[in-house]
């Protein structure tokens, strides 16, 4: 196939919905469905459904498989890079200063109270938080502070981007932001987006207690040169620490909490539990595609069910549906997988 170069100006406007129309043509024209295609990348099949519809952004890996699989010629790689995904927006006057910053640092170290760092929250969850601040009501304005937000993610994939260091008190991962849909899509990215080299993330329990040293959202922001900035948030406006001496200070009460906090592994169990505690709570839940082995019957033995999200497996009851469900990593439950199959569980 001829490789094609795109140069369209207008497709900053709608950059999902162009790409995923043009994904799911080339798809379609190999005669592959989506579960198909999500096998042999492998990604689930509600990952590839997002992205067909506009509302998940797809990153490189996914794009030069998608491209290897479907014999694009590079259609597809030329499409994504062309595309502006992340427009620059204008943030808030008092927010600009620190975006400035951010956008050139080396290292970043984050502590949330009550909400997912701005970094790694999906679309939903950012228009739903700004859709119940200040700007209600308001949809012009709510879209460009969601542009805004997820303008700054860019930096997190670049090679040279910077090492992301993220501590969440365990009310921000339990905190219902958008309704229980919403916050299983944003906890799944938090999980997926943790398995980045460049990014960190740890929850501080809530039984730390009065040993929280933060009250509100605080950042150290370290340049290139190492130079280190710290910034924090009141109601209306931001506020910076130069003063090195008070910095270090910081940072050093900073390197305790994360001492203090769970592990990396232990976080990412946590919240795989809250996830997967959400999907008892979501109406859809009867979408999912759930798949039973074919050794079972309907005589109601001992059988569970399994079902593909992004990014892990659940697992629930058959004869329990509407029961609990749990829910594992992708490597976890390869490897439950592959004890089965070489025998090493009876």
């Amino acid at each position: 196939m001829t490789r094609k170069k795109f140069t369209n100006p207008n497709l900053r406007s709608s950059a999902g919905a162009v790409f995923g129309a043009v994904l799911k043509q080339l798809r379609e024209s190999k005669g592959m469905s989506q579960g198909q295609l999500a096998i042999l990348i492998p990604c689930s099949r509600p990952h590839i459904s997002r992205i067909e519809a506009g509302t998940r952004n797809p990153q490189e890996d996914f794009v030069l498989a998608a491209d290897r699989l479907l014999e694009t010629g590079g259609q597809l790689i030329d499409l994504w890079k062309e595309i502006d995904w992340y427009a620059r927006v204008e943030h808030p006057d008092w927010f600009r200063r620190y975006a400035g910053y951010e956008n050139k640092a080396s290292k970043i170290g984050e502590f949330q109270v009550l909400r997912i760092s701005g970094l790694l929250q999906t679309e939903r969850y950012a228009r739903a938080l700004f859709s119940g601040g200040t700007a209600a009501g308001n949809s012009e304005l709510i879209e460009e502070l969601v542009a805004s937000r997820l303008a700054r993610q860019r930096r997190l994939f670049e090679e040279d981007g910077p090492l992301l260091m993220v501590v969440h008190c365990e009310a921000a991962i339990r905190t219902m932001v958008g309704g229980p849909e919403v916050m299983y899509e944003q906890l799944g990215h938090l999980l997926e987006m943790s398995q980045r080299p460049n990014i960190v993330h740890q929850i501080a329990p809530f039984s730390l207690g009065e040993r929280f040293p933060f009250g509100t959202f605080v950042a150290l922001v370290t340049s290139p040169e190492g130079r280190t900035r710290l910034y924090s948030e009141s109601l209306d406006q931001g506020h910076f620490i130069d003063d090195p001496r008070e910095v270090q200070r910081r940072q050093r009460t900073y390197d305790l909490l994360q001492a203090e906090a769970l592990s990396p592994r232990d976080s990412a169990d946590l919240t795989r539990s809250v996830r997967g505690g959400l999907l008892s709570m979501m109406p859809s839940k009867a979408t999912v595609p759930w798949h039973k082995s074919s050794y079972s019957d309907n005589n109601g033995g001992n059988c569970v069910e399994v079902a593909t999200t992004h990014p892990g497996r659940l697992v629930r009851d058959s004869k329990d549906p509407e029961g609990p469900v749990l829910d594992f990593s992708p490597v976890a439950w390869q490897s439950f997988i592959d004890a089965v199959r070489t025998g090493r569980l009876h």
